[in-house]
């Protein structure tokens, strides 16, 4: 993934998280920084069914969850279920924001409970189903944000900066190289996928990484800082509208034991919360009207919130 995405290694980290804490993620950027290129550069180096989903305006639901097809074969008729899109083992969803909620809502329940219901029949995901959406924060026409009820479903929220000068002028030799015709035996060596086994087998090792009850302390802590802010500053207070749910303290223990066994540990330290606490909690706050208004961004409130809890 580094050879295909240059200047972005938090991103592939962040990317290799959320496939082993079994998560759905939101990727947000500017054009051209390479969102959608870091998703196909996963899902390609994965022994994995890839799906892209491209969100307009006039998507229907059907068009993403597939639906019951009218079979008529000689004297018999049936309808026959049409599997759509979302049954991949990766989903890209791009440019999500451009579709309704009424689309949006059809991610619901395959994000949350693994599954989807069509004519009143269940349908399960696979084992491996992850749901990787896309979106552009500069383009506000013709968009639809997304309802607090889906963006609470992403496991992280994942905001992707500008690169660097010597990462910028890597790009641009990067795509003249993908341009240039190969010659004679100069072809690339193809690399041979890592099997959904690997992944499995690789969880299981994260669900045995250790947690002590000063990490689980620390990490309510932090939640219950955006819960109840006004027990720590008063500036807290006024920027907080609405905290973290539930969904942000499991999000952060599954985050931080991967984080952790990323980095060949046995065990969860604090910084392994830290390093993924803003990816965590950034799409979980509501903002107040204040904060707004001075132009307090979650990330900033995250800082100061990690700055104001003790550390075990």
């Amino acid at each position: 993934m580094q050879a295909s995405i240059i200047g972005q290694p938090e991103v592939i980290d962040r990317l290799l998280i959320g496939l082993l804490a079994d998560g759905n993620l939101l990727l947000e950027g500017l054009p051209g920084l390479a969102k959608t290129r870091a998703i196909k550069s996963l899902a390609k180096n994965l022994a994995a069914d890839f799906s892209r989903i491209q969100f307009t305006p006039d998507l229907l639901p059907a068009d993403i969850t597939g639906s019951e097809i009218y079979y008529s074969d000689g004297n018999k008729s049936h309808f026959k279920f049409q599997e759509g899109p979302i049954f991949g083992n990766l989903v890209l969803a791009d440019e999500i924001n451009r579709a309704p909620a009424k689309v949006q809502a059809a991610l619901l329940e395959a994000m949350e409970e693994r599954q989807v219901t069509v004519a009143g029949t269940t349908h399960k995901m696979p084992d491996l189903f992850m749901v990787m959406a896309t979106q552009n924060p500069i383009e506000q026409e013709g968009t639809y944000p997304l309802p607090e009820a889906q963006m609470d479903r992403f496991l992280m929220h994942i905001v992707i900066e500008y690169g660097d000068e010597e990462s910028e002028g890597k790009v641009i030799r990067l795509v003249r190289g993908e341009s240039t015709p190969s010659t004679g035996n100069k072809k690339k060596k193809k690399e041979t996928p890592i099997s959904q086994e690997v992944v499995f087998e690789a969880r299981r090792e994260i669900a045995n990484i250790h947690t002590s009850e000063a990490i689980e302390a620390y990490i309510v802590d932090l939640v219950f800082a955006t819960r109840y802010p006004e027990r720590y500053s008063e500036k807290l207070r006024s920027w907080i509208e609405v905290g973290a749910s539930p969904r942000g303290g499991i999000g952060l223990d599954k985050c931080s034991r991967a984080h952790a066994w990323l980095q060949g540990n046995e065990f969860v330290t604090p910084d392994d919360v830290r390093a993924v606490v803003h990816n965590v909690l950034r799409h979980r706050l509501i903002l107040s009207y204040e904060a707004n208004a001075e132009g307090v961004t979650p990330d900033q409130v995250i800082k100061e919130i990690v700055t104001q809890v003790a550390v075990p």
